[in-house]
């Protein structure tokens, strides 16, 4: 058995989708509406089972992951559920898939030590960004350490109130460094600049590139060998970034329920760059190697027009990895666990992808 939370959802629909045509098992779908999840659920092959639960009701969440081999969260928001259905699914004997997290989830579900794990597998920021932003650019370093690589994520996205709230709570030191680079070894404060206006390959627009070394793009340096890494989020206009910024600077603390009020201003934003630009997403990966380095892919180029749809889909390949043995025990963040090659292969075919070449 698959239980599946936020199954109504954009990423849950696509996930439970992915899952159903791979034939891992029968699936249990979780959810506040019972009936939005049982019309996915009527729409999908095979078994598949509506149950009401709420993550925040400890009993309905236990009850839910009671029987499972694996729990897939796709439901948010990542700031209020951390560990708290990992830990359900462990206690279940399950093992566990989320499309949030971050360091902040891993670190509290390990803070019992390995033996409160029980020799289960939990894998966070199974999505785009985390995830699949850290995940793909590892196909340019195959073999060989990269001088330099640059990340580029973004395009013209839509940002529904939780995603919102979720980017307003992605600052501090555990989620990444502004204006910043990876440079021999360590972080390399205030070296970057925003780049305005520029042309990207893949990206149908200008764009504006702002630099922000997540914790995850100083993972890919340190795992890679990378002696630089430039990390950028990519925004078709400067609404986005404005509007973040605001938010910050009229509420410098990080508390959830005071930021949420603001993340209307950060979803306008992005309705108005969709409606000027369409929708579209693209990751762009790029590497400078050393002279007489062995020869190999020096560009990772991925475009979709769904963010969420498309982070569905990595939420599906990443619990057939956990269900097939791919991922070994443990506490994990996706980009640092998943196969990069097997990942490309997948999606490369996935209808949501309108192109993903290695070249």
């Amino acid at each position: 058995m698959i239980g599946l939370l936020g199954a109504t959802g954009a990423v849950g629909r696509t996930a439970a989708e992915r899952i159903a045509a791979y034939g891992l098992g029968p699936l249990r779908l979780g959810g506040r509406d019972v009936a939005s999840a049982a019309a996915v659920a009527q729409a999908l092959p095979g078994g598949a089972r509506a149950v009401r639960v709420d993550l925040n009701d400890p009993t309905e969440l236990a009850a839910f992951c009671a029987g499972c081999r694996i729990v897939v969260n796709c439901a948010g928001p990542t700031y209020r559920v951390l560990d708290t259905v990992a830990r359900a699914a462990f206690g279940a004997g399950a093992d566990y898939v989320d499309i949030g997290g971050e360091l902040a989830a891993k670190d509290a579900l390990t803070s019992g030590g390995a033996a409160a794990l029980g020799g289960r597998t939990a894998v966070f920021s199974a999505g785009v960004m985390p995830g699949l932003s850290g995940l793909l650019p590892r196909l340019l370093a195959k073999g060989r350490a990269p001088r330099r690589l640059d990340v580029y994520v973004g395009g013209a996205a839509l940002f529904t109130p939780l995603s919102a709230v979720d980017a307003l709570l992605t600052r501090g030191p555990r989620f990444g460094t502004p204006m910043a680079a990876w440079r021999d070894g360590r972080i390399a404060q205030n070296t970057l600049s925003p780049l305005h206006g520029v042309r990207l390959p893949g990206f149908p627009v200008a764009t504006h590139a702002w630099p922000y070394l997540t914790t995850e793009a100083q993972t890919l340096a340190v795992d890679t060998g990378a002696e630089e890494v430039r990390s950028y989020n990519v925004f078709v206009s400067n609404r986005l970034p404005d509007a973040l910024a605001e938010a910050w600077a009229e509420l410098p603390g990080a508390d959830p329920d005071a930021l949420a009020p603001h993340a209307s201003r950060v979803v306008r934003a992005s309705q108005l760059d969709n409606a000027e630009h369409g929708a579209f997403y693209v990751m762009l990966f790029t590497a400078r190697t050393h002279p007489g380095s062995s020869p190999g892919p020096t560009r990772v180029l991925l475009t979709a027009t769904d963010s969420y749809a498309l982070s569905g889909a990595v939420m599906a390949f990443a619990t057939r990895a956990v269900l097939t043995g791919s991922v070994p025990p443990g506490v994990h963040l996706a980009a640092e666990v998943l196969d990069a090659e097997a990942a490309a292969a997948t999606l490369r075919d996935d209808p949501l992808v309108g192109e993903l070449t290695v070249s």
